[in-house]
């Protein structure tokens, strides 16, 4: 996920439970395969994508070897099972610090990367300057209630040259970075919220092209002492801050592998992004959901679809959806005809998870296209089927179903939370532990294979083969709802 963003807004987690009451679902021969879904075939894949980024510096990051070897591990699997494999090659501005950042007050020196870190896209610079706290809301009473820097008028009577301590939540990260540009600021530290989940140090994108001065996001504890702890005043302590920030033009690329039997008209996609952060290796986000869509092209590569099949790996999501809306946005009017629907599976293997399921019904604070709400209804039957129960999760615009979304495409999939915190009612609905994160490693060093609940990886597996096995067999309702 590229994350400046948070990918849901859950929505009546502690009320919206789906339990099985007497549901059943019948299974036709082109949805038999979950039981092929192996907890070994999910766990080898996960295995593979971590020792190449322990070959490759720890990352798996787009644009570099570490990404390019993933993507030849997953073609050279999926053309082993006998799909038609392409790349999909675009260039993009990478991005990464070319030596790390520096944060300094007094003889307060942060930590690179653990304190604190570059925002993608940041400017490089060297500045000397007193904080000026903007619009600050401490404590947040919930995730996106601040808006700090959100609005020009944030940045009233804002010393120029001075360095702003923004909050994360309200708008996007470019916008409150291009308000304290036009406002005179030398430079920028977004903190993180400070309400549950969103405290410590994250990693998110400003998009290209790169800013004009540094930025910089920070957990917390840094915003707080910034501004010398205080609850109400703008003037913080005088810092020293400086980025060093490499922007070229690379290239990486979308594995594609489609089946050779089903009807091109209709499309069937799914698809995760396979690219992780510059800082880890990635293996819940989203070597997770890269597994998953490969186990389950591999346990329908036997089948004959009536539909097409298509699988599809993303480069460059970390990076602002990269690869999805280079695809997407290729896409002929008849092409775009031909897609019936898209599943979109981002970390499905979080260790304190909630299972969500994408809403197709319109939650949350964004309306799916039509057709979204038959791709949930068949989730949640299979999961009530079970006995399992689920949150139907309100989608925001953070993964790669963006794009085909607001191409029109009935989008729908499955989630097990990243950054946010587990609630009391979703601790007594799925065990865990309430008021710590879903992924208590999402975008650092240590997502890394025993970061990954293979069992829950694997029963999402379970349900992602069911439904993109029903949908290989009809899309009519989808179509029909469309």
């Amino acid at each position: 996920m590229p994350r400046g963003r948070t990918l849901f807004a859950i929505a009546g987690a502690g009320l919206a439970l789906l339990v099985a009451a007497g549901a059943t679902v019948a299974a036709p021969a082109t949805e038999s395969r979950p039981s092929r879904v192996t907890v070994a075939g999910i766990r080898e894949h996960l295995v593979a994508l971590q020792r190449i980024a322990d070959r490759n510096g720890g990352t798996r990051f787009a644009g570099t070897a570490g990404y390019d070897a993933s993507a030849r591990y997953v073609a050279e699997r999926m053309r082993a099972a006998g799909y038609r494999v392409r790349f999909q090659a675009f260039l993009f501005p990478f991005v990464a610090d070319r030596s790390p950042p520096v944060l300094a007050a007094g003889t307060e020196r942060y930590r690179a990367n653990r304190d604190f870190g570059t925002l993608l896209y940041s400017g490089s610079g060297a500045v000397e300057a007193p904080v000026v706290a903007v619009d600050l809301l401490l404590p947040s009473p919930s995730a996106n209630a601040s808006t700090s820097g959100c609005e020009p008028a944030d940045f009233a009577s804002f010393p120029r040259g001075a360095v702003a301590l923004l909050q994360r939540g309200g708008c996007v990260f470019r916008e409150k970075v291009e308000n304290a540009v036009a406002a005179g600021a030398g430079a920028v530290v977004v903190m993180n919220e400070g309400n549950p989940g969103r405290r410590g140090l994250f990693q998110a994108t400003l998009g290209a092209p790169r800013a004009s001065i540094p930025a910089v996001a920070a957990a917390v504890e840094v915003g707080d002492a910034l501004r010398n702890g205080r609850s109400a005043g703008p003037t913080g302590v005088t810092v020293t801050l400086r980025t060093d920030v490499l922007v070229e033009t690379r290239r990486t690329h979308n594995v594609i592998a489609e089946s050779r039997a089903g009807d091109a008209a209709n499309l069937v996609v799914a698809g995760a992004h396979l690219d992780s952060v510059d800082r880890g290796p990635g293996v819940n986000d989203n070597g997770s959901g890269s597994a998953l869509v490969l186990e389950v092209a591999e346990s329908l590569a036997r089948t004959r679809p009536a539909n097409r099949l298509r699988f599809v790996w993303w480069g460059g999501e970390e990076l602002g959806l990269l690869g999805s809306r280079r695809y997407v946005s290729g896409l002929s009017p008849a092409e775009l005809r031909r897609h019936a629907l898209y599943l979109n599976f981002d970390m499905v293997g979080s260790k304190n998870f909630v299972p969500f399921v994408y809403a197709g019904s319109g939650n949350g604070s964004a309306a799916p296209p039509q057709g979204s709400a038959e791709i949930e209804r068949v989730f949640t039957r299979y999961f009530a089927a079970r006995g399992r129960r689920v949150i139907p999760a309100g989608l925001g615009g953070g993964s790669d179903h963006a794009p085909f979304a607001r191409a029109g495409i009935p989008i729908g999939g499955l989630f097990t939370g990243a950054d946010g915190d587990k609630s009391a009612a979703q601790e007594a609905a799925f065990g865990g532990t309430a008021g710590e994160p879903y992924d208590a490693c999402y975008h650092r060093s240590c997502d890394t294979l025993a970061n990954v609940d293979l069992a829950l990886a694997t029963r999402l597996a379970r349900a992602a083969a069911f439904a993109i096995g029903h949908f290989a067999r009809d899309v009519s309702a989808v179509r029909r709802a469309g």
